[in-house]
């Protein structure tokens, strides 16, 4: 390609220029260390940018001589177009590190905020004992991203007929689909209820409906947002 040498030596001086320059800086204790983050952002954003464009004329210059200057353009045409070049090379570094970051960041699902609770009520078989203290039963969320103990709430335990019904929440930290509810209760089988929330787990004014499960229990719950009711 025509002036291919001098565009790749124009880059190629840019990013020498750009790294030498911050190099320098760090070598000659630039900075005030009172204020060592505007001192940062003149060498990243004033300083090293001069530096490379500085780097980048001489490489073009550098490589246009050793071609011998034949069938080529002028020095500001070539430089220009190995600036092109660079902005290009720096959106698609850019670019590529946003959809790196993107793909593998945190699925929070309320990022920098409370976590949202899922709130539950387990309605036992009909002739089941309630368990006399909240001590005697843990609850326990199973995610593919992580595990999370719940809180029961002792104060709302009752009994709907035959039936008892413990309560109670845990945090729902992550954006998953995959959510199950393991209920422990001292003298009785473990029990394993499927959660059937979205991924985004949106917030529920009340309860939803009873859900069977094979033991003979049933479980209804709700996602509620922080500072909604």
């Amino acid at each position: 390609m025509k002036n291919s040498l001098q565009v790749a030596g124009g880059v190629v001086g840019a990013v020498i220029g750009f790294v030498a320059t911050l190099l320098l800086l760090e070598l000659v204790g630039f900075g005030n260390p009172a204020d060592p983050i505007m001192s940062g952002m003149l060498a990243l954003l004033v300083f090293a940018p001069c530096g490379a464009i500085a780097g980048l004329l001489l490489g073009t210059a550098l490589a246009r001589r050793r071609g011998g200057g034949k069938n080529s353009d002028g020095l500001f045409r070539s430089s220009m177009k190995a600036s092109a070049v660079l902005i290009g090379l720096c959106a698609a570094a850019g670019a590529s590190y946003y959809v790196y970051a993107v793909t593998t960041a945190t699925p929070w699902l309320n990022p920098n905020a409370p976590n949202p609770l899922l709130v539950f009520e387990v309605r036992l078989p009909a002739g089941s004992t309630l368990p006399g203290s909240a001590r005697d039963i843990t609850a326990e969320l199973q995610t593919d991203l992580n595990t999370m103990p719940g809180e029961m709430q002792p104060d709302q335990f009752r009994r709907d007929g035959e039936s008892p019904v413990v309560a109670g929440y845990v945090e729902l930290a992550f954006r998953t689909a995959y959510r199950r509810l393991e209920i422990k209760i001292k003298g009785q089988p473990d029990r394993l209820y499927l959660i059937g929330l979205s991924d985004k787990a949106p917030h529920a004014a009340e309860f939803g409906s009873w859900q069977a499960n094979a033991d003979g229990s049933e479980i209804r719950y709700r996602a509620r947002w922080p500072g909604r009711s």
